[in-house]
């Protein structure tokens, strides 16, 4: 893992994925594309998204060695296209007690690509504006319908004023790439977010 360091209490747990050469078999990735995912470690702990398939092994690695051992309160599902969200059936397996926080839409689409048990005892359902208290830490839902899919949302923390946008401002390339940020940037936008 790119030792990238968010703050004392977020941290980073995704994963570089230099060996791919289309991103969603169509983009062309040069310097591959990064996964990213991130746990907020509070009084209560929230997985920021999960990543795709191809580096699942290396993101349970990094999450449980960010968890030390406890277990995670709350799932954030801001967007369910694989690369953010292939591992939510494993992570919810592998944390029965774990709350599902997403939208209406969300949860209206999450049974066509898992199978999740007591989805209805596990789901919280957040719409624009509301707000999820970890402790000191503060999450702030805002919808973002159609920044690339229907049910993508994105979270403002308010104590680091970090913004968790889900596709909304990312590029391509991993992490550990040296290139010019704005033409990627530019290029993914284009293909991803128009």
């Amino acid at each position: 893992m790119k030792d990238t360091i968010i703050s004392n209490d977020i941290k980073y747990i995704g994963a570089d994925d230099k060996d791919i050469d289309l991103f969603e078999n169509q983009y062309v990735v040069p310097n591959g594309v990064s996964y990213n995912s991130y746990v907020i470690l509070d009084k209560k702990i929230a997985i920021m998204e999960t990543i795709d398939e191809r580096r699942t092994n290396e993101w349970l690695d990094n999450l449980q060695n960010a968890l030390n051992g406890r277990e995670p309160d709350y799932l954030i599902i801001s967007h369910l296209e694989p690369d953010h969200a292939y591992n939510i059936g494993t992570i919810a397996e592998k944390y029965p007690n774990m709350k599902l926080v997403g939208n209406n839409k969300t949860f209206a689409f999450l049974p066509q690509f898992f199978d999740i048990k007591n989805i209805e005892e596990r789901k919280i359902e957040v719409k624009d504006g509301d707000t999820l208290d970890l402790g000191s830490h503060k999450l702030h839902f805002i919808m973002a319908p159609m920044i690339h899919w229907p049910e993508v949302m994105m979270e403002y923390e308010e104590n680091e004023k970090i913004l968790f946008s889900a596709d909304g401002f990312g590029k391509f390339g991993a992490l550990d790439t040296e290139e010019d940020w704005d033409c990627e940037a530019r290029r993914y936008y284009f293909g991803i977010v128009r």
